[in-house]
């Protein structure tokens, strides 16, 4: 049930509350008004796009906010539109998402508005009328269907992928043995790449290397060079250590340093004894070091993406390999999927045609209690041929309706006319709303084009709904606000800043005589709060 509603700065609206309890409220005033505005802050709260636009010129956002009671627990509702366009929400404090207010609400509140005629004009949304109003056994039925029809979508398409595979597969099986033999004749290695620089750039430059050993070589080994030096300076200090002890570890050191000379040196011999020379060997490294790089620019930028491409080819060419065989297996599970598709349509189709009878008959009663007496329903179906099956079902349900008893069915969007078509829709949404027993039931002038003894029938079948739970009806007539247990004006006025504002009050005895008297003649006559008067005691009877 909804509990309270308070709108702040939307459209026209500088701030409403309206405090709602049980049974049947209607919201009354002239076209205009801001009834529509109220309506649409309450869809924002199931979770209807929201528009910049309809923040109230000045104002920084737009609230709106509902104190739901939903399963004997409160639950607080909000949603903000700023100007610049963002939309915020929570749920009991805490932030949610436009699609979580749908969620919390969604089973709450159904809102029938005048545009919802078209979809009873549309076959498309018949099946769905009928599974709801035959509740968990066609739901049940629908969503067994829907796995199977789901199940059998998949495995049609891994079987077509399959057989499609098969039909390229010799043309990408010789591109991807391509691919293998022409990286195993390289059959490069990880950090191979480097490696070879390293070396070319050795080969490359090997006499200027040969040249700076030889030149270091001789600085050290030659005659006269660093090492003869070191040895006459290791004689010396040694040969004058007995006349000064502290010149004996001196000696030691440099003799020790003369070591290490010569090891260099012996090391720059062999380095120089390894350095390559050879044209050809430089030519084949040049030649693998290009047919790496070709490798690596074609398949990844490096050679761990070379052999991920290798191995992920070996891999393919085996599953093509094996192609046919996961053929056999995807051709038995599309078989198994199909039998199981057509025994979930069969059953769905079952249950649906089993239910339609019943659902027929309390439409036409509910039709009766609106001012058609004489109305006939039926529900046709048309199978279709497997490869047209949908998620709906295995076939189109079509409702169709006569309001003579003399005339037989036909498709409502041909006969119908408009105060026949609120009926229907309202005799529907009565069957439904008592079959899902959805709590909050909102009708947004739904009695268009109707007037007389049959608004009056509209008002009763509404406040019969108010029975078993709590209806909001937006109406210009004032047959039906009659019947109403909570009766609020919605007006505009002049606000402080000198613009128009909507307001809402709830009116009671007198106030609202006059406004029943203002729906039926225009204004508060004699004559006009008299028939008010006969009416509202007529609809409380």
């Amino acid at each position: 049930m909804l509990l309270d509603l308070h709108v702040k700065d939307l459209a026209l609206v500088e701030e409403v509350w309206l405090e709602l309890g049980p049974g049947m409220t209607v919201l009354t005033g002239e076209t205009g008004a801001g009834k529509t505005v109220l309506v649409g802050a309450l869809k924002l709260l199931l979770g209807e796009r929201a528009d910049a636009s309809a923040v109230r010129e000045g104002s920084a956002e737009a609230l709106v906010e509902g104190r739901f009671l939903v399963d004997d627990e409160e639950r607080l509702v909000k949603r903000r539109i700023g100007a610049d366009g963002r939309s915020r929400c929570s749920v009991d404090g805490e932030m949610a998402t436009v699609g979580m207010l749908a969620q919390v609400l969604g089973d709450v509140v159904d809102l029938h508005g005048q545009h919802e005629h078209q979809s009873l004009l549309s076959p498309a949304r018949h099946a769905g009328f009928l599974d709801r109003y035959l509740g968990e056994e066609a739901g049940s039925a629908l969503a067994a269907y829907r796995e199977a029809y789901r199940e059998h979508r998949e495995a049609a398409k891994a079987l077509d992928a399959l057989r499609e595979l098969i039909e390229e597969r010799d043309q990408r099986a010789d591109l991807l043995r391509f691919t293998v033999e022409e990286i195993e004749a390289v059959a490069p290695a990880p950090g191979e790449d480097a490696e070879i620089e390293e070396r070319l750039v050795r080969m490359r430059n090997a006499d200027r290397l040969v040249t700076a050993a030889e030149e270091s070589w001789r600085a050290l080994k030659a005659d006269g060079g660093a090492i003869d030096l070191l040895g006459a300076a290791e004689r010396a200090l040694a040969g004058a250590s007995s006349l000064d002890p502290a010149l004996g570890p001196l000696a030691d050191e440099v003799r020790a340093i003369a070591e290490r000379v010569n090891d260099i040196g012996l090391e720059i011999k062999s380095y120089e004894s390894s350095i390559e020379h050879d044209p050809a060997v430089l030519e084949s490294l040049e030649a693998r070091h290009a047919a790496i790089r070709q490798l690596v620019r074609k398949h990844g930028g490096s050679i761990e993406s070379v052999l991920a491409v290798a191995a992920e080819a070996r891999a393919e060419l085996q599953r093509l390999e094996s192609a046919d065989l996961e053929v056999a297996a995807a051709e038995a599970r599309a078989h198994a999927a199909r039998d199981a598709l057509l025994a979930a349509g069969e059953r769905l189709s079952a249950v649906r045609a089993e239910g339609a009878r019943g659902f027929t008959e309390a439409l036409r009663a509910a039709a009766a209690d609106l001012a058609l007496p004489n109305a006939a329903f039926d529900v046709v179906f048309e199978d279709l041929p497997f490869e047209r099956w949908t998620l709906d079902g295995p076939h189109k349900v079509e409702f169709l309706f006569s309001a003579s008893g003399s005339e037989r069915p036909r498709p409502l969007a041909k006969i119908a006319s408009g105060g026949e078509m609120s009926r229907v829709m309202l005799a529907l949404k009565s069957i439904l709303g008592a079959a899902d027993q959805t709590p909050v039931l909102v009708f947004d002038e739904v009695d268009a084009g109707i007037g007389g003894a049959t608004a009056v029938a509209v008002g009763k079948r509404l406040k019969s709904l108010s029975y078993r739970r709590q209806v909001l009806v937006v109406t210009h007539l004032a047959q039906v606000a009659a019947f109403a247990d909570r009766h609020i004006v919605v007006e505009k006025r002049v606000g402080a800043d000198g613009r128009e504002v909507t307001v809402a009050r709830e009116v009671t005895g007198e106030a609202r005589v006059s406004e029943v008297a203002r729906m039926l003649s225009g204004g508060a006559t004699d004559v006009g709060l008299e028939h008010a008067r006969e009416l509202l005691a007529a609809a409380t009877a």
